[in-house]
């Protein structure tokens, strides 16, 4: 089984790119499966959020269209705050996901690819305020399937290298909490495109989850076009497998389905 859990098409505000574009470009080079990972995040983008009803009819004839070639799965991404809970529970009960992975891509409304949660905050205050929030998200909210991209701030620090052993005892309170709410974390693959120096989550991070009892993961690309699908996948799997992981995962409707790396 070879599969890309975490893909963005036009349908998110970041991606110019076709979902059949994907699709083809999944069936050339060999992957089994794919999950669409559209953005919706509430409290800072409007109108921006995936289109629902235009995202599964077209999804629909995707697996119509390329029946037997490859297995697509609706998923999506939501970028939950704490004050925008309420509004990605009605999206949850509303449409028939497979696949959701929560990640957290602003903090009180402001955004961190664009460094306005980072301004006016020492290294320490920023670092630390972005896991305590993923750590309150995560105790109010369990309608997902994997945390995404764990030390994603990570990709936003311009003060360099913070080490896992500060942030550590947070990061160690969020992983408790997903493993006994029967969720699991993302691997995403996009270390290589961003030229981190480690995974994401890092090897630390993924060695502490192992310890703690955690065998749910997915591996996804976060890929926003076709030429980065199913990047370095197979070296991740292999990677993971020398820390001590044994599964990783696709999903269906919501459940879970583990494979061997």
């Amino acid at each position: 089984m070879l599969s890309d859990y975490h893909i963005h098409t036009y349908f998110s505000d970041d991606s110019q790119c076709p979902m059949e574009e994907i699709v083809q470009r999944a069936i050339l080079v060999g992957l089994d499966e794919i999950a669409f990972t559209e953005h919706v995040d509430y409290g800072v983008k409007t109108d921006l959020n995936c289109n629902y009803e235009n995202y599964f009819k077209e999804i629909e004839m995707m697996k119509e269209k390329y029946k037997g070639k490859l297995t697509i799965k609706a998923g999506i991404e939501f970028g939950v705050q704490s004050h925008t809970i309420p509004l990605f529970q009605k999206d949850y009960e509303k449409y028939p996901f497979d696949f959701i992975i929560l990640s957290n891509h602003q903090v009180d409304d402001k955004e961190f690819w664009n460094y306005q949660f980072q301004e006016g905050r020492s290294q320490e205050e920023f670092q630390k305020a972005y896991y305590e929030a993923i750590y309150e998200v995560v105790q109010k909210y369990k309608q997902y399937s994997v945390l995404g991209h764990l030390d994603m701030i990570k990709r936003y620090d311009t003060y360099g290298d913070y080490p896992d052993s500060n942030i550590m005892d947070t990061v160690e309170k969020i992983l408790r909490c997903i493993i006994a709410d029967g969720k699991g974390i993302e691997v995403s693959t996009s270390c290589f495109k961003y030229g981190l120096k480690d995974l994401t989550p890092s090897r630390e991070i993924l060695k502490r989850y192992l310890q703690l009892g955690g065998t749910l993961l997915t591996i996804g690309s976060d890929t926003h076009d076709s030429e980065h699908l199913g990047d370095h996948i197979l070296e991740v799997r292999g990677i993971l497998k020398d820390i001590g992981f044994k599964q990783f995962c696709t999903f269906e409707r919501m459940r879970p389905i583990y494979w061997e790396l």
